[in-house]
């Protein structure tokens, strides 16, 4: 079965438990070849490998329980579960960074050690190399292609180890000609390399967590793509945020106020369909579809809704005799006013009554309601 045919979660999973076989492999493989070749950074390069064992298992924890699908308790998924264990990966490549520098250190100011391991310890160090980095290009790949950060952090802890164990073959090559030290600087120099590794991890999926937005540029191309769909006048508080290797878009469109709920409604569909078709990492949308500008102040949030103004407007035209013929009322909510559309039956014109004598009896809304800005009266047949 073939990438392209396995779901995500099940090309995370299977990538991690790879990922673990060949981890148990070498970490059997270096301790019994240090042992018989006296190479104690052999032995310890091979407890290293057993310990990422336990890195392997919080991964495929992580991306099994992430993948799962939405539920009642988890509506937006369990994308996050891979965001958290990314924090504690990260955390431990800065440890195990730390933990690098500070045994070089040691050895370079402490007493020397002269080790003398004989030439079968090179190869079994060249096989964990090889190992390594082939396991950091194959689970870099998947992470690229599932978006998952968790995938490449454990991608580069692969990378991390196969630097390991480029410097225990520096060892011991130094150890056999006689230049010790240069396993020492050398370690110094990887160990900040991997704790930078787990630095940037953190920082980015720290940053997820408090919901950070995506990048300005990328917010651009969002904004663009929004603006170019026709009916939409303008955008404002556009929101973004990250959800293990996804991204989530909450935006408030401004459309003209005369138009149908349904056509407003398709203006917002065809917006949250062309992000998710245009941008391949956002996996929801959430569109508010604004009449106006409400970006500094709700101005209508204290108007009365249509049933309760309704009832002021029919006290007010109690009597009216073009009120009794009323076939349709549509409330505008603008600028903190109502405007009142007043749909009249044409046949009125018919009956006696005049255009102005029928705005004079409808009209009289506008001067004795504060929030009716204007009525507005149509005939239809």
């Amino acid at each position: 079965m073939t990438d392209s045919v396995l779901s995500i979660g099940e090309q995370k999973k299977r990538v991690t438990l790879i990922g673990a076989a060949v981890n148990l492999l070498l970490a059997v493989v270096k301790i019994a070849v240090g042992k018989m070749a006296a190479s104690h950074a052999l032995v310890a390069d091979g407890i290293h490998s057993l310990s990422d064992l336990l890195t392997d298992l919080l991964v495929w924890f992580a991306t099994h329980y992430g993948s799962q699908a939405v539920d009642e308790d988890h509506p937006y998924g369990h994308a996050r579960f891979e965001t958290v264990a990314t924090v504690v990966l990260g955390g431990l490549l800065i440890v195990v960074g730390v933990g690098i520098g500070w045994d070089a250190v040691s050895r370079i100011t402490g007493p020397e050690i002269v080790l003398k391991p004989s030439a079968i310890a090179l190869f079994a160090a060249l096989f964990s190399i090889l190992a390594n980095e082939g396991l950091f290009r194959y689970t870099l790949r998947v992470a690229k292609e599932t978006r998952s950060r968790l995938l490449e952090a454990n991608a580069w802890h692969h990378r991390s180890d196969s630097i390991s164990s480029v410097i225990v073959f520096v060892g011991i090559g130094g150890s056999l000609v006689g230049v010790e030290v240069l396993d020492d600087f050398a370690a110094i120099a990887v160990a900040i390399m991997v704790a930078k590794i787990g630095y940037d991890l953190l920082k980015e999926s720290l940053s997820e967590l408090v919901d950070t937005s995506l990048p300005k540029e990328r917010l651009e191309e969002i904004r663009a793509a929004i603006r170019d769909v026709d009916g939409v006048a303008s955008l404002h508080f556009l929101r973004t945020r990250r959800m293990g290797g996804e991204a989530l878009v909450d935006v408030h469109i401004q459309v003209d106020s005369e138009i149908t709920v349904s056509e407003g409604h398709l203006i917002s569909d065809t917006v949250k369909y062309r992000l998710l078709n245009r941008f391949e990492e956002v996996s929801d949308v959430l569109v508010h579809v604004d009449p106006e500008d409400d970006e500094e102040i709700a101005l209508n949030a204290s108007l009365p809704l249509r049933k309760e103004l309704e009832g002021r407007i029919q006290a007010v035209w109690s009597g009216v005799e073009a009120a009794s013929r009323l076939k349709k009322i549509n409330l505008h909510y603008l600028q903190g006013k109502v405007i009142v559309e007043v749909i009249l039956p044409l046949a009125l014109l018919s009956e006696g009554l005049t255009v102005e004598e029928i705005e004079s009896q409808l009209k009289i809304v506008e001067e004795q309601l504060d929030e009716v800005a204007e009525v507005v009266i149509y005939f239809s047949r």
